[in-house]
């Protein structure tokens, strides 16, 4: 799933390559993924791109008085071409979901798998999509003591806690993963209940990593992305190969649909977590 540092690097790219340019159409081969009907899609033809931000995890493309917003979703991407086909797009055929034209060059948002979850929305203001509206504080310019404030009280794992966009925006599996390693916390720790030195551990690690993270990313081009941030990630994705800190093998906890990944020595004093699917297989 694209993150705060890859979604920052697609907002950097576009502005590099679309700002100035006017969409000539848009393409919708999966009508799932278009979740608005007013302004329809059409009310972008024409329309010059003037700006890219993000929100989260969420792209904005500027359209003048309208915004063309994107969540990438789990198996989403976006893939720049210099030269669009100019023939329409079929429905349901491939992993194309929308295509957006600009006079020759655009992009394609793509989706692999069966679990569809991108989205699209064409609105007049980025706080008319409910998940852009409801974002937590930026992860990437949340102040020590704003975290503090933000985790007081708050009785869910630290792993939990810090990947709920409502709480801190744009901070997902595989980088929430990389940020408690670095932090030497548990992913399991009570948010509310980290004392100032843990507090100053993860502050530091959340605006090491994704500092790093996002330093790497921009400037690539769009389709290198992925292996860039593949190629940074320390624990996340490395079950059962060694800690780059400390040689202690990688352990792995799973769930119905996801996983994460954590060093027993760094970070729970060498005691593995409880892991219900592992646990179900051994009895």
């Amino acid at each position: 799933m694209p993150e705060l540092p890859e979604v920052e690097a697609l907002a950097h790219f576009l502005r590099e390559h679309a700002v100035g340019r006017v969409v000539a159409r848009i393409d919708v081969a999966s009508l799932s993924v278009l979740k608005t009907f007013d302004p329809p899609i059409t009310a972008a033809h024409g329309r010059e791109v003037t700006d890219v931000g993000r929100h989260g995890k969420h792209l904005d493309v500027s359209l003048g008085d309208l915004h063309l917003v994107m969540h990438l979703a789990r198996a989403g991407w976006l893939r720049w071409s210099d030269e669009l086909s100019p023939k329409p797009l079929r429905p349901g055929k491939g992993p194309i979901a929308l295509r957006v034209h600009l006079g020759g060059p655009g992009f394609d948002l793509t989706e692999a798998g069966t679990k569809k979850g991108m989205a699209v929305w064409l609105v007049r203001d980025p706080n008319d999509v409910a998940s852009v509206a409801t974002l937590g504080s930026d992860a990437a310019t949340l102040s020590r003591d704003d975290l503090a404030e933000l985790l007081a009280g708050r009785t869910e794992r630290l792993k939990n806690a810090i990947t709920d966009q409502r709480l801190i925006a744009g901070i997902g599996n595989a980088y929430s993963d990389e940020i408690l390693h670095t932090a030497r916390l548990s992913p399991y720790a009570t948010a509310g209940r980290l004392d100032d030195d843990a507090l100053d551990r993860l502050h530091e690690a959340m605006v090491t990593v994704l500092r790093d993270a996002v330093d790497r990313s921009v400037g690539q081009e769009a389709a290198r992305l992925k292996g860039e941030k593949r190629s940074g990630l320390r624990v996340h994705g490395r079950t059962g190969l060694p800690c780059p800190v400390c040689g202690d093998k990688i352990r792995e906890v799973s769930f119905a649909d996801k996983s994460f990944q954590y060093c027993p020595t760094c970070q729970t004093k060498g005691k593995p977590l409880s892991d219900r699917r592992m646990d179900r297989l051994l009895k």
